[in-house]
């Protein structure tokens, strides 16, 4: 329904009843202008979540008052940023020069002060977009790795405060480093001063979350709802022995879903997103973002009116902080995915299918569900971009698509089954050595942790002091790279992944962490593994400490080669199928009609790709930008074990 007369009127009434006097003459202005621009979608979005309610019009005014507070709030240098990106770099995260690093404060730092001087290694990887994990108050012992927050507005005081993140951010932004932060708006901590508030009797604050008196209606919503974390606690809701009610905590029990039916719920939360918008990130990660709607009868997710939130979210920002964007954190079913990506919601996603049919295709050495499936959810409209990423915080899960395994003849169930037994090193031959998480007492299902290096062998082959197996763990780890960094989007690198660092299993000695399998692949990153590593490999260093050196600087020489090429910005990606099914190929092609083929082998045996591959190159030669060489686009293209090609040409 379009609103567009009722939204006039009404943005007129708001204006007139609220004292904007706080705001300087050309804040004034500038906000009058954005609202005048984007306050009819924001109103119809907003109507159409709460228009029934009969306080709506009173909220809307509160929250239009919201956006002033922040846009006043909002730095000139934040404001010049604004200005800039909406005019001339609104694309500015479709560049080459875009490399991505996540990374948690304390195993990088260990403080924000740290960071700061930690600029310099990621300058000399080739880093210009980090995204720290979350770094606000919460919870002593389990806090879900940072996403039970108890706090938006306070930084966790092991990593510093405020004052060095603005420091922090500052500095990033000087250096052409742009910020990303999470943005945790499904859940609260039970720390959070709302839920205190709640657990105080509070009727306005209980009104932020889900709460029932009885098993009812939790019941019934139940019927739905799959289990997140199944090897820590079964079902979604919580007994609360303070409220004598059960509580909706979609992934731990102290951590409470916010109630989105509630107007007050989305007021209040924009507040707490202007605040970190004005910290001085580039982009807010919404995390969970598919949980954020709740309905009877659904499994609760990807929910239609989770997008109309994040929609009414992003004009929030368009009117108070135009400069940042949100990144989609929606690891579902890959149709599912794709519906949060557009300019009006999420401009940036994960993209988890990419991610795990990477890491099939090393498993099986065959690539024919990761070429399908590409083929199928690959493209995505024109102003988005992915976030490629082989490892990240989390687990890896299996969210390829049933129906396309099954059109190439693939059990999907069987086939997840022989992934996590694969990469939790249970299947004979395994390189892997991965650990099960959220192993389901039930069914057996599970999904895998580790880290990167220790996935694709290099563990298993140092342990046996093995060179020729860690020649072929270091060949996978390149291999696996060279996709996310060439096939269109940002790379998001997890820290420690471009040292090689491996598993850390110390986290079983810790009481608060040792029931969460991820922390397995949360490792530290010390002044002893970044000192020199950019210096010649040494035949007198550990087996180890020459593989770490052999993976950085190989990284860091395709990122530069990124860097050089525009081809590796702005053109569209198209996934070609081969007759060989263990190579993965794919062109880029720009608007000048430069083409770039990356052609990757996923087997430790030889592979030829036929000459009828290269026939997207009109010329006779192309040239290979990873070795320098040259190529006969006539002849059959041979590749070596888990050999790439970035080839270039017309």
């Amino acid at each position: 329904m379009n609103y567009a007369a009722s939204s006039k009127q009404c943005l007129d009434r708001i204006l007139q009843g609220l004292d904007l006097s706080f705001l300087s003459q050309r804040d004034k202005k500038l906000f009058g202008d954005r609202l005048r621009c984007h306050f009819d979608e924001l109103f119809n979005h907003y109507i159409d979540v709460y228009g029934h309610q009969y306080d709506c019009y009173f909220h809307l005014s509160q929250l239009v008052m919201t956006l002033a507070h922040g846009l006043k709030k909002r730095s000139s240098k934040l404001k010049q940023l604004d200005k800039t990106r909406s005019h001339n770099n609104a694309l500015w995260y479709q560049q080459e020069n875009q490399v991505g690093m996540a990374c948690y404060v304390d195993l990088m730092g260990p403080t924000l002060k740290d960071l700061q001087n930690k600029i310099h290694y990621f300058k000399a990887l080739g880093v210009t977009y980090l995204h720290l994990m979350p770094l606000y108050d919460s919870p002593q012992g389990d806090s879900d790795g940072g996403y039970a927050v108890s706090d938006y507005r306070k930084v966790n005081p092991c990593l510093g405060n405020m004052k060095d993140l603005a420091s922090l951010a500052s500095a990033f932004q000087d250096e052409g480093i742009n910020l990303v932060l999470d943005f945790v708006f499904n859940h609260t901590a039970d720390e959070h001063r709302w839920a205190q508030a709640a657990l105080a009797g509070d009727s306005h604050f209980q009104d932020y979350y889900y709460l029932f008196d009885d098993r009812e209606i939790p019941d019934q919503y139940e019927q739905n709802l799959r289990e997140i974390f199944p090897q820590v606690r079964r079902g979604s809701f919580t007994w609360n022995e303070t409220l004598q009610k059960w509580v909706w905590t979609t992934f731990n029990s102290f951590q409470w879903d916010l109630n989105y039916s509630n107007p007050a719920v989305f007021n209040a939360i924009t507040e707490e997103m202007l605040f970190l918008a004005n910290i001085g990130c580039a982009a807010l990660r919404l995390d969970a973002l598919a949980f954020i709607w709740k309905q009877m009868g659904t499994d609760c997710e990807n929910q239609p009116k989770a997008h109309t939130l994040i929609q009414a979210f992003k004009c929030c920002l368009q009117i108070a902080a135009p400069a940042v964007i949100f990144k989609s954190e929606a690891i579902v079913h890959p149709d599912e995915v794709l519906r949060y990506i557009r300019n009006n919601e999420c401009q940036l996603s994960y993209n988890p299918l990419l991610m795990a049919l990477v890491w099939n295709s090393l498993a099986t050495r065959k690539t024919r569900l990761l070429t399908t499936s590409m083929q199928k959810s690959f493209t995505i409209p024109q102003d988005c971009s992915w976030v490629n990423y082989v490892r990240c915080h989390d687990d890896i899960g299996w969210t390829f698509d049933d129906s396309v395994a099954r059109q190439l003849g693939i059990n999907p169930y069987d086939h997840r089954y022989f992934l996590n037994q694969f990469f939790t090193g249970r299947f004979s031959g395994s390189f892997a050595n991965g650990v099960p998480f959220a192993e389901n007492p039930s069914n057996g299902d599970c999904r895998v942790c580790g880290s990167l290096a220790s996935l694709c062998g290099l563990e298993g082959a140092l342990a046996n002091n093995d060179r020729d197996e860690t020649d072929l763990a270091i060949k996978r780890i390149l291999l696996v790279h060279s996709i996310i960094f060439s096939i269109g989007g940002i790379p998001l690198l997890y820290s420690g992944d471009e040292l090689g660092l491996l598993n850390d299993y110390s986290y079983r000695d810790d009481p608060a962490k040792r029931h969460d399998d991820r922390w397995v692949n949360r490792i530290a990153v010390t002044t002893a593994h970044i000192d020199n590593i950019e210096a010649p490999v040494q035949a007198e260093e550990s087996l180890h400490r020459q593989a770490q050196k052999r993976v950085f600087q190989t990284l860091k020489s395709m990122l530069s080669i990124r860097k050089s090429q525009p081809l590796f910005g702005a053109a569209r990606t198209h996934i070609l199928s081969t007759e060989n099914q263990h190579c993965f190929v794919y062109c880029r092609t720009a608007e000048n009609d430069h083409k770039m083929l990356v052609v990757c082998n996923f087997s430790e045996q030889p592979q030829t790709i036929d000459a009828s591959t290269l026939r997207v190159f009109a010329e006779p030669c192309s040239e290979d930008l990873l070795s320098g060489a040259t190529v006969n686009n006539n002849e059959p293209l041979a590749l070596s074990a888990y050999q790439q090609y970035w080839l270039i040409g017309h």
